[in-house]
């Protein structure tokens, strides 16, 4: 067992999912599902879920959101460690539409004032891994932790990782300065859009060649086209394993904790492509990312 940090943003997750066609100024019938969210913490589940014990790193305010997340948290078995700031606490508002895809509507709240010091302040203790949310190096309020984080590891010799987490901020700050804030990590995580934006390349398997070149492992997840990873001397890929889809939301992030989960523990990157794969089908048979963490 591995003792884990992962710093990233506190959420509530509100996804919705339309059951007719929406009505501009009237009522519209949906479902809905409000709980813990963040990309972070659905990696921390994930992990937490292969046996390693993770702690989560965080900003949120004093009020019933830092509630429901430090609660569903410890549910799962990971250990909040959350700054409490002025403010409100983040939330994303998923919108699912009839292809399982989402558009997601968001206010990272009190994410924007997570402080270098109470992030250091966990890095004392003893750790095995540290693991950055690529929101926290998207923003500039966040990046310098982020990176600081990233040095610490490094200065201590550990190991880390990074995942990108959405194209849309990666295209506004631009791909050059999310490598330069991620450069101290050993492994990479993206889907395929990212891949390439990060990359530049036209196709995702020039993409994941010219990533290895820049991080000691790379994992790109390719949706219903499965997973690929590669290292500087191996690569590996995994089928995808989804029959049914009816969410993607949070699919990406069960892949990631999975995969890290099983490489802490010595698995092959075939080994750990495949178990991503299976934590990712479970994931998007349930409305929300809950699905995995029920289990």
């Amino acid at each position: 067992m591995k003792r884990v940090v992962i710093v990233g943003d506190v959420m509530l997750d509100v996804v919705v999912k339309p059951t007719a066609p929406v009505a501009a100024t009237s009522d519209t019938p949906a479902h809905v599902r409000i709980s813990r969210g963040g990309s972070g913490a659905n990696i921390a589940v994930a992990l937490a879920a292969t046996g390693h014990h993770v702690i989560y790193v965080g900003a949120c305010a004093d009020d019933t959101g830092r509630q429901v997340v430090e609660r569903e948290l410890r549910a799962n078995n990971v250990e909040p460690r959350l700054e409490v700031v002025v403010g409100s606490t983040g939330v994303v508002v998923a919108l699912v539409g009839d292809d399982a895809q989402r558009s997601m509507l968001t206010d990272r709240g009190a994410n924007e004032r997570l402080s270098e010091a109470h992030v250091t302040s966990v890095l004392d203790e003893p750790f095995d891994h540290l693991h950055v949310s690529g929101y926290t190096l998207l923003d500039a309020a966040t990046r310098g932790v982020g990176v600081a984080a990233l040095r610490r590891a490094r200065d201590t010799g550990r190991s880390s990782s990074v995942d990108v987490c959405s194209v849309g901020p990666l295209r506004e700050v631009g791909p050059q300065v999310f490598l330069v804030s991620a450069r101290e990590a050993g492994q990479l995580f993206a889907n395929a859009e990212e891949a390439l934006v990060l990359s530049g390349c036209a196709d995702v398997d020039a993409a994941r060649e010219s990533l290895s070149r820049s991080f000691g492992e790379v994992v790109i997840t390719r949706g219903p086209d499965g997973a690929d990873a590669a290292t500087s001397s191996s690569r590996a890929h995994a089928d995808a394993r989804s029959a049914h889809v009816l969410d993607t939301t949070g699919a990406g992030d069960a892949a990631t904790g999975a995969y890290l989960g099983a490489r802490l523990g010595g698995a092959t990157l075939d080994q750990a492509l495949t178990f991503a794969m299976a934590a990712s089908a479970i994931v998007v048979r349930t409305l929300g990312a809950q699905g995995y963490s029920r289990l």
